[in-house]
């Protein structure tokens, strides 16, 4: 079905949807269900006429995995409500378009904190599993997934199913980074974690290279409850990767003398203003001409010299949780410092055996091809239970990129040169944050019997593979259905879906 007999069905114009990094777009049926009665409907059409579908959250992935071209995409921003919240137990009952702003501005006044939080308070819950984040904590704490007591999950043929780690256990563990190709969370119980503040300890240190600060990391990490280094992806040679790393950790009960005052939602409310004076919406337009090579280079140079002046030396000081988790939303809006093309994120994740070696030479090839990263930032990680999970024992490196489009052909080639290094080096990636991943690639990084047990049980509850993202299109052609029956034709025998053409601004 065309998408304009699709959206005629349905009685939605198609609209323009975009990339959280502006680098991709496409045009969909956007769906935006309420409750589970309207998500039902949406199914059943998409099931009735054999329409594929997708689903969107805050709309924070970087690259399309919440994008699905020529297709429906349901919208679940507004299926959104806090169904309880025990204070004794920490125990949150939600749907999935409640956002994680939501989420820690209801718990936080009676003590408690989510346990894993992203770089924004933007994403919502079910995108949250959806991608299984991970967060600065996340060597000690894992990722999302492993604080999930249980989730109902929506197949598209309407059926409803309760799953945990005891019950349809095969499904909590593929449903859980499984980006949305098994069906849509509908209620999600999350633990909190409790807290007796509002702030967290924070000490500050500035590392001379991307050696020094993997050093620190393993040296410190069980001093700390949350690790998280920044990098100058600028200087080369002896200074080649040089950062500032905050460590924190939170208050025990009476450490705080502000702790209760602190643990209040408009407590946490990061300041409007720089200075008292400049509205921080206006602030990407200021730092819009800064976006080059040279502007980057002084900005990153100027905050790493004001790190090594402010380094704490051992006396920490106290930051409210929202000023120290979410650094993405300091400044609204801005990304719109990077139109018109954009910009992407290479995350590699790779075991702590090789990760020196290889995010040196990441950095180094960056360096050669006179394309820089803007942004870097460095995490602690640990493996976890879910089966297509990003997850090693060893460290992340995400590397902000400015898409051009002078740059775009040559950014896309580096990028996936790199990735053959991180995959020689046993290293993985995360479907929330890459756009350029080519499907052969993305074969290499899961363990085959891995791939065969997750399409197995999208088999099983999308036996005409219907759920697709572009992302899906572009990494796992062999999740478009339908899947063959007994005596069918076999994945290999029948042609894949190619996926649609990109855009001009999309394509690779």
């Amino acid at each position: 079905m065309e998408l304009i007999e699709i959206a005629a069905n349905l009685g939605i114009v198609p609209e323009e949807v975009s990339a959280w990094g502006m680098a991709l777009e496409s045009k969909s049926v956007v769906a935006r269900p309420r409750n589970r009665e309207e998500l039902a409907k949406v199914f059943a059409f998409a099931s009735r006429h054999e329409v594929p579908l997708g689903f969107r959250g805050g709309g924070c992935s970087y690259g399309d995995a919440s994008m699905n071209d020529g297709a429906v995409l349901v919208d679940l921003s507004g299926y959104d409500e806090i169904l309880s919240f025990d204070e004794e137990t920490g125990l949150l009952v939600a749907e999935p378009g409640v956002t994680l702003e939501k989420v820690w501005r209801s718990v936080i006044g009676k003590g408690w904190w989510p346990p894993v939080v992203s770089g924004t308070m933007a994403p919502t819950l079910g995108g949250l599993l959806a991608m299984n984040v991970h967060g600065k904590n996340d060597w000690k704490a894992g990722t999302i997934g492993e604080h999930v007591s249980s989730f109902k999950l929506m197949t598209l043929e309407g059926e409803e199913i309760e799953c945990s780690p005891e019950e349809n256990a095969d499904v909590f563990r593929a449903a859980i980074g499984g980006f949305g190709m098994l069906g849509c969370f509908t209620e999600i119980r999350l633990r909190m974690k409790k807290i007796y503040s509002g702030r967290v300890s924070v000490d500050a240190v500035a590392t001379r290279d991307l050696r020094h600060m993997i050093c620190w990391f393993e040296e410190n990490r069980d001093r700390y409850h949350y690790l998280v280094g920044w990098i100058d992806c600028f200087p080369k040679g002896k200074r080649l990767g040089r950062g500032l790393i905050h460590a924190a950790n939170h208050f025990q009960e009476g450490e705080d003398s502000e702790g209760r005052a602190s643990m209040s939602s408009e407590a946490q409310d990061l300041p409007s203003r720089l200075f008292g004076v400049i509205p921080k919406r206006w602030m990407w337009r200021f730092l819009k001409p800064f976006l080059n090579d040279l502007g980057m280079r002084m900005i990153n140079a100027a905050k790493f010299h004001a790190g090594v002046r402010g380094q704490t030396r051992g006396i920490p000081y106290p930051q409210e949780h929202a000023a120290f988790n979410f650094l993405l939303d300091y400044v609204p809006d801005w990304k719109f410092s990077y139109r018109p093309g954009g910009l992407i994120q290479f995350q590699s994740f790779v075991p702590k055996e090789t990760a020196a070696g290889v995010h040196t030479s990441l950095l180094e090839t960056c360096h050669r091809e006179g394309i820089y990263p803007y942004l870097g930032v460095y995490k602690r990680h640990r493996p976890d239970p879910f089966l297509l999970t990003h997850a090693v024992d060893g460290f992340s490196f995400a590397m902000d990129f400015r898409v051009t489009a002078e740059n775009r052909e040559r950014l896309w080639d580096m990028t996936r040169r790199m990735t053959d290094e991180v995959l020689e080096a046993g290293g993985r990636f995360y479907f929330a944050k890459d756009a350029v991943l080519l499907a052969e690639q993305a074969h290499r990084i899961w363990p085959e019997e891995d791939l065969a047990a997750f399409l197995e049980i999208k088999r099983r509850l999308d036996p005409r593979g219907l759920l697709r993202t572009d992302l899906s299109r572009r990494l796992f052609p062999e999740m478009a259905g339908p899947f063959p029956g007994p005596g069918e034709a076999s994945d290999e025998e029948r042609p894949r879906e190619a996926g649609p053409a990109a855009s001009s601004k999309g394509a690779d």
